[in-house]
């Protein structure tokens, strides 16, 4: 029989009290002092961290975290399949990536039932374009689970770009490249500004929509927002494929205030 149990926030299941603790947190766009206290206190204080990475890559979560670990703190990598070499739309993605996340779900779930508590590292917020979320699917209906927002990796690069983005009852839409070309052209049609995320080889695509809109001179790129490389550029200069951590900022604001 368990000992207790706990009831935490919009959960509706029971816990057992002698499983650990989830939390998941968001450690912002990449800048470590951009970190929330609330999260830096929870990081200290980890007994188990978990992070993502590419292969042969820290992860960019664990960098940006990484001073504030403890040093007695185990470490959990989950090192990704593959991160821009299959199509999304490729069957082989779908099958792998979901066997990644179960088996990703299956190490931190075995250290929970210990009754240990793990930390899940996520850049940006966790539930925006976060692959945390996916451990979340698979683990928050069976342990206890508490979320740390972060700083998003959007407000990382406007601010970094010093370009205000929208005001008044402006529209703020988030694109991600992926889309088709003509689906991006369609939904550019309502709304005022713009964030255009996933870039990577879909800046050729991008280059085409914004040109066709006459919108390419007042966007602007920003690529490793916040982190000591970032590059802040026009977009006509920006390069025809982008690293992972970029985006492309289409700011509103055309009404008068």
């Amino acid at each position: 029989m368990p000992v207790g149990f706990s009831k935490i926030g919009t959960n509706l299941g029971r816990f057992k009290t002698m499983t650990g603790k989830l939390v998941i947190i968001g450690v912002g766009p990449g800048d470590p002092e951009l970190l929330t206290v609330k999260a830096a206190r929870h990081i200290a204080s980890a007994p188990i961290i978990a992070y993502f990475c590419a292969a042969n890559c820290a992860g960019r979560a664990y960098r940006t975290a990484k001073h504030y670990i403890g040093p007695d703190a185990h470490l959990l990598q989950f090192v990704y399949p593959f991160t821009t070499g299959v199509a999304v739309t490729d069957t082989r993605y779908t099958r792998e990536i979901r066997e990644f996340y179960d088996h990703c779900a299956r190490e931190m779930a075995a250290c929970l039932d210990e009754g240990r508590d793990v930390t899940l590292l996520c850049e940006g917020d966790p539930f925006l374009y976060g692959s945390a979320m996916y451990l979340h699917d698979r683990l928050a209906g069976r342990y206890e689970s508490e979320i740390v927002p972060g700083v998003t990796g959007m407000s990382g690069c406007w601010s970094a770009a010093r370009l205000p983005m929208v005001h008044g009852d402006d529209i703020l839409t988030v694109l991600p490249c992926t889309l088709s070309e003509a689906r991006l052209h369609q939904l550019m049609q309502a709304g005022d500004a713009f964030v255009f995320m996933k870039l990577g080889r879909n800046m050729p695509k991008l280059r085409r929509v914004l040109t066709a809109l006459g919108l390419a001179a007042s966007a602007i790129y920003v690529e490793h927002g916040s982190r000591p490389q970032q590059r802040i550029v026009p977009f006509p200069q920006a390069p025809e494929r982008a690293p992972y951590f970029s985006m492309v900022l289409l700011p509103g604001r055309k009404r008068v205030r």
